[in-house]
């Protein structure tokens, strides 16, 4: 998993509420359960014209030119903000997996579902809750101005613009940081503890041979 320090990021707007994860990837598209390949799908209903199906070339396909990331101005964007209860509806990991595909290392809203938020850590996307009022002026500042850019930086648990002039404090726990700012997943985590891991086997070995007959 790829570590999350400082992210000095183009930020997109998704100006929607309730987002859900088959919005975020259509049911269609989970037939695999690599990590890759999901990245050109994300909110494929809203990206496209047509009806996105596995094996499609999106190079053929239509945008919808009134879609946001379809604008040229939020090319490249690695910040998404949006609003409350963003990742609702079903528990599919594919759907971290498709925001980190396509660019994205940050969402921020004023609230997330509970498993899609426990997802994102699993996998290096920084879910980061923030006051809705705060949320709000995020959105008035993309609007106002092009390339608008932040800096989320983990260690310091802050949210802030270019200049400093403004920033925002957001909590995460001690655990999930740690692991962010190491790019430890699950197994990750488990093999700082390898030399241990092997010295245990060895000695149930010794002590328990017939087990490995």
């Amino acid at each position: 998993m790829e570590k999350f320090t400082v992210l000095n990021g183009l930020v997109a707007p998704l100006d929607r509420a309730n987002v859900d994860t088959d919005a975020i990837i259509p049911k269609q598209f989970l037939k695999s359960i690599k990590r890759s390949g999901f990245g050109p799908n994300l909110f494929d209903a809203w990206r496209y014209l047509d009806h996105g199906e596995p094996g499609m070339d999106h190079a053929r396909r239509a945008l919808n030119p009134d879609f946001v990331l379809n604008q040229p101005r939020f090319k490249g964007a690695s910040i998404l903000i949006a609003r409350k209860n963003f990742g609702c509806g079903s528990s599919r990991e594919h759907a971290p997996w498709a925001l980190l595909e396509y660019g994205f290392r940050c969402v921020i809203a004023p609230s997330f579902a509970d498993i899609f938020y426990n997802n994102c850590y699993k996998n290096g996307l920084l879910p980061v809750v923030l006051p809705e009022t705060e949320v709000d002026r995020l959105f008035y500042d993309v609007a106002s101005f092009p390339g608008f850019r932040l800096i989320v930086d983990l260690g310091k648990q802050e949210v802030s613009i270019l200049d400093a002039s403004r920033s925002a404090h957001f909590e995460i726990d001690a655990y999930r940081k740690h692991c962010l700012l190491n790019g430890l997943d699950e197994i990750g985590l488990t093999l700082t503890h390898a030399d241990k891991i092997r010295s245990f086997e060895a000695r149930r070995r010794e002590r328990q041979p017939w087990l490995f007959s």
